[in-house]
């Protein structure tokens, strides 16, 4: 018999080769009929594999992430079979589950896929999953892998890189493809599907490579859930920050310029220039102090805080200057400016903490292929923060930094959030710099401020940057879609790597801890995720023009004038269409534009010296005074911007 471990902490004993769903179908019919994946002692298995020895088991139904992931890498393996019948001598690469959905890579030689052919691969694919075709895996040696894979040239490679002895195949139907394992029971799960897109990939991501065809899919155990599915990536596409940026003049690129380097349009200028004004107000109460630092730094500021050798590769390379051995880097991190600013002087533990803030633009040359809108550009500019203070100070500034996150997005409308305490993978700590001791402080810290805050947090292994543990918030928008904003580190390495110090009480040298913080990130992710989050409809607070004045004709353009005068005296951010357009058109465009308000002025208004004003969206408020639309105006923007 085999004890077998359940999430719950139960006990229950089995004979040795039972499997994950005979585990299920002992606890419930069921469940058995909704596990879909397992994973064993922390391994993913399939719910047919023997269990020989005493362990940890985790059942997955569709509602889980790994049962979920286990479904769309299924899915992969379907469309593998289907394209490889529809189309022959197309040579398969890989095919991996993603966040939504899955993809394969595929050689397709002479033939060309285009979104006529999306309607032909599905009906094949589910063809394929009606035949209710178990998923198999089995060993094989390493030679018969290569001869079953002699003609696909990819596959060779990925086999030449495997050990002998560690080499399976997946076989479902007439189909086997080289995979390492995680698959629901057999295709009849599969019961939607959709081909969402193609796309150039170059071969292992390098562009000295072929460039394949990568074909994008989901799939779903009900119809039901995919027509929802593609609901929301309809209500995506209107909000995409990218179109949106576009329509509301917000920024631009140029190929000229570069890719990935965005450029920010008056209107934008205004929004990032109001956010950064948001975030100043409130640093300057915590105690911050602004520093600037320059866009570039020698090369060994760089190989000192490890940045060159974990990022090196992968970003700008070194400029040369006239003189002989001399380099210099795009910055591709504010971190080790304001470590040297911290060392300019000499410090007391009296004088600490020191907070310098920064709205530092930083530079990483990220692959063409990866690049998207704002969300993933080569140069941005993070909200940047370093607190340096003693131990004692740790938990309290931590906690402070915390109350400052939470204030950003309740003013931002950020309501549905969790946290995300980021620590090391101790199975490989070759990835990390810095003594274990510092690292368990530096990790129990976090945990005992998302605690004592009552933050909703949970604890992910691997996911900390190489010099410290982080908290990160985990932000949903109004589609439901999960995205990392905010991240709080906290950091014993650095002050090592630069020799920082302080003189404490007992007249010694003592080493400060270092807190890094940016509660927006980066203005461009922010604010693409924003944009994508309120569709565009901005806190009345923040939007770039609050009000346009629309007058019927041009007779009343003086008291449309006179009006946006006082508006402006009420600190209302106003502007006047001055074109001659109906005022039919005039309204259509405000809407289109997402003007918060628009005040219409005619002979009624101008005789009673008021204002008619329009909501956008079509709610009509009549006519008032201007010092009662101010008052609507205040309200509502106290009624968002939260108090620090």
């Amino acid at each position: 018999m085999i004890q077998i471990t359940l999430p719950d902490g139960s006990i229950k004993s089995f004979e040795e080769n039972s499997t994950p769903m005979d585990v299920a179908k002992s606890i419930s019919e069921g469940l058995a009929r909704n596990v879909i994946s397992a994973s064993f002692n922390g391994t993913t298995v399939e719910t047919t594999t023997p269990l020989t020895t005493d362990g940890s088991l985790i059942l997955y139904t569709w509602n889980n992430d790994e049962g979920k992931k286990a479904f769309w890498h299924s899915s992969a393996h379907v469309l593998a079979q289907a394209l490889e019948e529809l189309y022959p001598g197309s040579k398969l690469t890989i095919g991996p589950a993603i966040e939504n959905g899955f993809y394969y890579d595929v050689d397709f030689g002479d033939h060309v896929i285009s979104d006529k052919d999306f309607k032909t691969i599905e009906t094949k694919m589910l063809d394929i999953a009606r035949g209710k075709h178990d998923f198999n895996m089995r060993a094989i040696s390493k030679a018969e892998a290569l001869e079953t894979y002699k003609d696909n040239a990819y596959k060779t490679e990925l086999i030449e890189n495997l050990e002998d002895g560690t080499i399976t195949f997946c076989d479902h139907s007439t189909f086997t493809d080289l995979c390492r394992g995680g698959h629901i029971p057999n295709t009849g799960i599969i019961k939607a599907v959709k081909i969402l897109s193609v796309a150039g990939a170059y071969w292992r991501g390098d562009e000295n490579n072929k460039q394949l065809t990568r074909v994008y899919g989901i799939s779903f155990p009900k119809q039901k859930e995919l027509t929802e599915y593609l609901h929301l990536l309809e209500e995506a596409k209107k909000r995409d920050h990218r179109k949106l940026g576009k329509e509301l003049e917000l920024f631009t690129f140029s190929s000229k310029v570069g890719q990935g380097l965005p450029l920010w349009l008056p209107k934008g200028a205004a929004l990032r220039e109001r956010l950064e004004n948001f975030l100043k107000k409130a640093q300057k109460k915590a105690g911050y102090e602004m520093v600037v630092t320059p866009h570039i730094g020698q090369k060994e500021l760089y190989v000192t805080s490890g940045h060159y050798a974990k990022y090196g590769e992968d970003s700008f390379q070194p400029i040369h200057t006239p003189k002989e051995g001399e380099e210099f880097l795009l910055k591709p991190m504010n971190c080790p400016h304001h470590c040297e600013i911290y060392n300019s002087s000499q410090w007391s533990y009296k004088d600490l903490p020191k907070r310098f803030a920064e709205f530092g633009t930083v530079y990483r040359y990220e692959q063409s292929g990866e690049l998207h809108g704002l969300t993933r550009v080569r140069g941005f500019t993070q909200d940047d923060a370093h607190i340096f203070c003693t131990p004692e100070q740790l938990d309290q500034e931590f906690k402070n930094v915390i109350d400052l996150v939470l204030y950003v997005f309740g003013s931002l409308g950020f309501e549905n959030f969790t946290a995300q305490v980021s620590v090391r993978d101790l199975d490989n700590p070759d990835k990390y710099i810095g003594k274990a001791e510092n690292w368990e402080k530096a990790e129990q810290a976090i945990i005992n401020a998302a605690k004592d805050k009552g933050l909703n947090y949970v604890i992910e292994s691997g996911e900390a940057a190489f010099y410290g543990p982080k908290l990160d918030f985990m932000v949903k928008d109004a589609l439901g879609r999960q995205w990392q904003l905010g991240t709080i580190q906290v950091d014993y390495n650095l002050p090592e790597r630069f020799d920082l110090s302080y003189k404490g009480s007992d007249n010694e040298s003592h080493r400060p801890v270092m807190i890094h913080r940016a509660p927006f990130g980066s203005m461009e992710r922010f604010i693409a995720i924003l944009l994508e989050h309120t569709g565009g409809n901005f806190p009345l607070w923040l939007v770039p023009e609050q009000v346009i004045i629309l007058s019927i004709s041009e007779k009343y353009e003086k008291y449309a004038e006179k009006v946006l005068n006082l508006l402006e005296n009420h600190e209302i951010r106003a502007l006047v269409d001055h074109r001659n357009e109906t005022i039919g058109k005039k309204i259509r465009e405000a809407e289109m534009k997402k003007i918060p308000y628009m005040v219409i002025i005619g002979e009624n208004e101008e005789q009673e010296n008021k204002i008619s004003v329009r909501q956008h969206g079509g709610d009509d408020l009549g006519a008032i005074t201007i010092e009662e639309f101010a008052k609507i105006v205040d309200t509502e923007i106290h009624k968002t911007l939260k108090q620090f």
